[in-house]
């Protein structure tokens, strides 16, 4: 995404197995850094940014790194690049700033680069809610980097860079951008030194060469269910299907005290916090709002309905603040709060009223 953009990234290219970590570092040629790739950050604290000086060594390095586990993520690549020798480290990031008044990007830029953008002192931040039918320019970028007093010899460097992130933030319909750190090297050269790209779900289906398969930002990969019922939003976007595997490590089908959960918009989790605290632990949830036909309705519930076992009785609900349905699994209940067109034939086969 980057390099499309024409932003200077460090060299190197992502190794699924220590001996492919070991070819990419001997082309390279010098010494190098490796990092784990799985869906969160601080990475460097956990022990997962490791320095090799030889391909032999980052063959060793990512052996080791690979399939470890951090943040409850497995380890199944890394991505290995040229160790900078770097003289300053910088941040540039652009969020959505969801405020009434404003509602636009806010693309922010720091002097302070290599730790949480909350830690720094407001003097060493520069912000620009940008007006997204004017744009923004190559000299709001310049703007930004002489508020925090960036060096007029790399200045120039910083703003293109800081162009280009808002370029891409704005072409793939992101959320979050950012790069941190923007380095700033001893021979004065200015790159990307390790970046973070949130995509909004709705923007994934017009950039099918980032290979996501399923668009729903989750603290973890989406299991072998999840891109199934992704399939439901894919190939019909009227209304919202949201479905999450919440705990696909439940294999036995009698568990008590486990529940598939299907709720109805905005009060939804409302329903799984209640569940929660009655003791029961939600393994499928799925919820269903925006106005969706009753066909979409319909395929969310079914992939809720296999974990339904044995007879089912109505259950009142009425300490529940949301209208829902929800499976237990192991001859538990279901429970319907308010009737759904669509589920009709799943109501009669289960004999609910």
């Amino acid at each position: 995404m980057f390099q499309i953009a024409g932003m200077p990234i460090p060299q190197g290219d992502v190794a699924r197995t220590p001996e492919e970590a070991g070819k990419i570092a001997e082309k390279i040629g010098k010494p190098v850094v490796i990092k784990v790739q799985i869906w969160a950050g601080g990475r460097g604290k956990a022990g997962g940014v490791k320095f090799a000086d030889t391909p032999q060594e980052a063959e060793k390095v990512a052996a080791s790194l690979l399939g470890m586990t951090i943040e409850g993520l497995l380890v199944e690549k890394v991505l290995v690049e040229e160790k900078l020798a770097i003289e300053k480290e910088y941040y540039a990031g652009i969020i959505v700033n969801a405020q009434a008044d404003a509602r636009c990007p806010v693309v922010m830029f720091s002097t302070e680069g290599g730790m949480d953008i909350e830690s720094v002192p407001d003097d060493k931040i520069a912000l620009m809610n940008v007006d997204v039918i004017r744009g923004f320019r190559i000299y709001d970028a310049l703007n930004l980097a002489n508020k925090v007093k960036v060096p007029s010899k790399c200045i120039n460097q910083v703003a293109r860079l800081i162009f280009g992130l808002y370029e891409t933030f704005k072409n793939y319909g992101a959320r979050l951008i950012e790069i941190n750190p923007m380095v700033i090297t001893k021979d004065g050269k200015v790159l990307a030194g390790d970046c973070r790209v949130s995509i909004d779900d709705s923007a994934v289906i017009r950039h099918p060469e980032l290979g996501i398969e399923v668009a729903r930002e989750a603290p973890t990969p989406p299991t072998e269910l999840d891109k199934l019922a992704w399939w439901v939003e894919e190939k019909d976007l009227r209304g919202t299907c949201y479905f999450a595997e919440m705990n696909n490590e439940i294999k036995d089908m009698e568990v008590i005290g486990t529940i598939g959960y299907h709720g109805i918009g905005g009060g939804a989790m409302l329903g799984v916090d209640r569940l929660n605290k009655q003791g029961l632990k939600v393994a499928d949830f799925a919820d269903t709002s925006g106005n969706p036909p009753a066909s979409k309705v319909y395929r969310a519930a079914k992939f809720v309905k296999p974990v339904v076992e044995g007879d089912a009785k109505r259950l009142g609900t009425e300490c529940l603040a949301c209208e829902y349905e929800c499976w237990f699994r192991g001859k538990r209940a279901i429970v319907i709060e308010a009737p759904i067109p669509g589920l009709e034939e799943y109501r009669k086969k289960l004999g609910i009223s």
